[in-house]
């Protein structure tokens, strides 16, 4: 996979270099970004997206908002403080988003520099992240009995042992890791387990069937891709062992903000018996939210829904409705895998005792 994220050269001179998601899969193209603006367009058109690499882009891009100020300038303080504010309204449901720009805010004496120090970091630790969550999640479904061979099952899976069915891209394109979603799939295959993914497309801007399946069939795992509207009777097949996929923002109750169509999957693994899991970092949750209803959800333009790649789909009319995520209900999810652990079950007491710092492992 290549770098999803990079910066390169120096502090003071270097520049943020953006693999653009928009050109996937037919083009690997790269952006070379010199301005805070360039960056905040980046993220807001898709180029840079998923919670944990758009909070990483940020962090980069509070390093280009004070290259070229005098080291001790007052103006560095405000240069900062107005790259941060614009970044913020980017995108508004990615908590990472805030989370990584609270970070950049604190760093002290201000430089360019240590700036930069802070983002490597920020970015160092989102991959270290992925990879936990990795052992945590694949353990997970290893105690659910996925991977024994002798398990009876309803549906011939061929060579797959395992089964997941996965929404949107949760994946290293969305991390610069191994993803949240993917991580587990990738440290399976990684370690000689037997594991299919049914991949959704993902309308309205098909994340599912342009992203996940070209970054997972670049690392030989076994993936088809389905319309979001066969998942049912995938489902009701047999096809599917567990749900898993990523989150935007979660509640203190562990409510879940992940891309349009995550909370129907919820349901339908409900009536299907098919375990729903959530996999995340820590910096997705926001804490300050008692439950999933105060999550603020970001509304997109409604050409998405209406053309793909500018060609029209529906005549043109007056109204569309294109909310970019739904929220998953905690009661709906079987666990929540984090670098931390894994809440379960989902509860505000679970979430406490997760994300309590003794209680990192």
């Amino acid at each position: 996979m290549s770098k999803i994220i990079q910066w390169v050269g120096d502090a003071e001179t270097g520049h943020l270099r953006l693999l653009d998601q928009t050109r996937l899969p037919t083009d690997e193209f790269f952006l070379d970004c010199r301005d805070v603006q360039t960056v905040w367009d980046a993220i807001r058109r898709l180029s840079v997206r998923g919670a944990p690499a758009i909070g990483v882009a940020a962090a980069y891009a509070c390093v280009l908002s004070v290259q070229g100020i005098e080291p001790g300038s007052d103006r560095l303080e405000q240069a900062l403080s107005e790259a941060v504010e614009h970044l913020a309204i980017s995108r508004p449901t990615a908590v990472n988003l805030f989370w990584a720009l609270r970070r950049m805010s604190m760093v002290r004496p201000l430089s360019a520099a240590r700036l930069l120090s802070e983002a490597v970091a920020i970015d160092e630790e989102n991959k270290l992240m992925t990879r936990r969550i990795g052992e945590h999640g694949l353990a997970l479904l290893s105690g659910m009995g996925l991977f024994d061979a002798n398990r009876p099952v309803k549906w011939d899976k061929g060579a797959a042992v395992a089964s997941v069915l996965t929404h949107c891209n949760a994946g290293a394109l969305a991390c610069d890791g191994i993803g949240t979603a993917t991580a587990p799939i990738y440290l399976a295959q990684e370690r000689g387990l037997k594991i299919k993914v049914y991949a959704d497309e993902t309308r309205p801007l098909l994340q599912g069937a342009r992203l996940t399946v070209y970054e997972l069939r670049k690392e030989n795992v076994d993936v088809t891709l389905i319309c979001d509207n066969m998942a049912a009777q995938v489902m009701r097949e047999g096809r599917v062992d567990a749900v898993i996929v990523g989150a935007d923002r979660i509640a203190a109750n562990g409510d879940t903000a992940n891309k349009i169509g995550t909370y129907g999957l919820a349901v339908l693994a409900k009536y299907h018996s098919v375990p729903f899991i959530v996999a995340a970092p820590s910096t997705t949750f926001d804490m300050t939210l008692t439950d999933g209803s105060s999550i603020p959800i970001e509304h997109r333009a409604p050409e998405e829904v209406t053309a793909i790649v500018h060609a029209r789909l529906a005549p043109r009319f007056g109204s569309v409705y294109n909310p970019a995520f739904d929220v998953t209900p905690h009661e709906l999810i079987r666990a929540i895998v984090t670098e931390r652990g894994v809440v379960e079950p989902v509860n505000r007491e679970s979430v406490r005792a997760i994300l309590e710092p003794a209680k990192v492992r």
